[in-house]
């Protein structure tokens, strides 16, 4: 007897732990028990809102090569060639374009064809013909209003080769706060609307989510109500996200000054010259958020 009331013991000892840490709703359940704010009858409502914002990032890379017997002489060559597009690219400031350059160099083979008659490269170190150096320089462009006179600055250097421009955004904090609070905002307002629709009061906030997951809760799933999401958003106006006011893009600080031109780079009349029109693109940006309240 005695092993065996040990063994219930311990067993017991054992399943004490795991029924301790048992949740109160399994995932999948059909009922899930409701949280505390909802004893009473509540609304859950879900802000949603977007603002097109222009692109505030850009960047490209341009490559230049030189093919030489020497590999030194190929190396040094295409180094030359960057050297002074990089000095007038770097006068702007790491604020203004980031600039990352770099160098690679491959053997150029003799060539021969075989029994087919297709072209091959004869890979072997006594058979190098010449050398290729290739030059790379990649910008990325952090103050858009740069971009056109940048991008010329590249083309009148005459690389070999110049990629396509890419176009990205990147929200400052200031931004991603004044549209978090649109977003509770929103949510008030699909709120407040919603209770007058159907005759009742607004009251008490129970909860604020700015994630806006509370209002997606097993619980609330397929309410009749704002809580079963927010299919369309509310377009937000982009001076209110950008700068918190009403001041518009024009009164905004103007865009600095050119930078100077180093010896050996273009002039002002070739970059002139090479000028294109590079419009960033708007892209959107949107938010969530969950706001319930109580309704009297």
């Amino acid at each position: 007897m005695r092993p065996v009331l040990a063994a219930l013991l311990l067993s017991a000892a054992l399943a004490s732990p795991a029924l301790a840490q048992t949740p109160p709703a399994t995932i999948g359940q059909q009922y899930v028990p409701a949280p505390w704010w909802m004893r009473d009858p509540v609304i859950a409502s879900i802000g949603y809102v977007r603002v097109e914002l222009q692109a505030n990032r850009a960047g490209f890379s341009a490559t230049f090569q030189v093919v030489d017997r020497s590999v030194a002489e190929a190396s040094r060559k295409a180094a030359d060639q960057v050297r002074a597009l990089s000095q007038t690219l770097a006068a702007y400031g790491v604020e203004t374009v980031r600039v990352e350059t770099s160098l690679t160099t491959q053997p150029l083979y003799d060539q021969y064809r075989d029994e087919n008659g297709i072209m091959r490269d004869n890979t072997r170190a006594d058979r190098i013909e010449r050398y290729q150096a290739q030059a790379t320089v990649s910008l990325n462009v952090r103050d858009v209003r740069q971009l056109e006179r940048i991008y010329a600055t590249v083309v009148a250097s005459q690389p070999n080769s110049i990629g396509q421009v890419y176009f990205s955004l990147e929200p400052d904090n200031v931004a991603k706060s004044n549209l978090a609070r649109e977003a509770v905002r929103d949510a008030a307002n699909r709120a407040r609307s919603a209770a007058e629709s159907a005759g009742a009061t607004l009251g008490s906030v129970r909860v604020i989510d700015p994630t806006g997951r509370a209002c997606q809760t097993d619980v609330l799933a397929g309410w009749p109500s704002y809580g079963s999401g927010a299919s369309q958003a509310t377009t937000v106006s982009e001076d209110v996200v950008v700068t918190g006011s009403r001041m518009s893009r024009a009164e905004m600080a103007p865009p600095p000054p050119p930078a100077p031109i180093a010896g050996g780079a273009p002039s002002e009349a070739q970059i002139e010259a090479a000028r294109l029109a590079l419009q960033p693109p708007l892209q959107v940006l949107t938010d969530q958020a969950c706001v319930v309240y109580g309704l009297d």
